[in-house]
């Protein structure tokens, strides 16, 4: 087996065919759906950036969460803190 073999897994000739098969298949989706290359490459950044934003919400969320729990947790600490010292 050389090693281009090993590298695509099959033949050349059987994986270019399966290249021409899928891209024909793709191809006529694509046509079908009237989409074009920048218009798949434009989702795609599109989807990135959504998740990119909702990463650093919720990231601005859940520090909220600690901030709020904090106001509660903190001085509840330092007065058992407190009350314990005096036993």
């Amino acid at each position: 087996m050389s090693a281009l073999t090993r590298f695509l897994g099959d033949s050349p000739l059987r994986v270019l065919i399966k290249f021409l098969i899928v891209s024909l298949i793709v191809g006529f989706l694509m046509s079908v759906f009237d989409w074009t290359p920048w218009d798949v490459f434009d989702a795609l950044r599109g989807t990135i950036l959504r998740i990119w934003d909702m990463g650093f919400a919720a990231i601005g969320d859940f520090l909220g969460y600690i901030v709020l729990g904090a106001v509660i947790v903190i001085p509840a600490f330092l007065i058992l803190r407190l009350v314990s010292l005096r036993r």
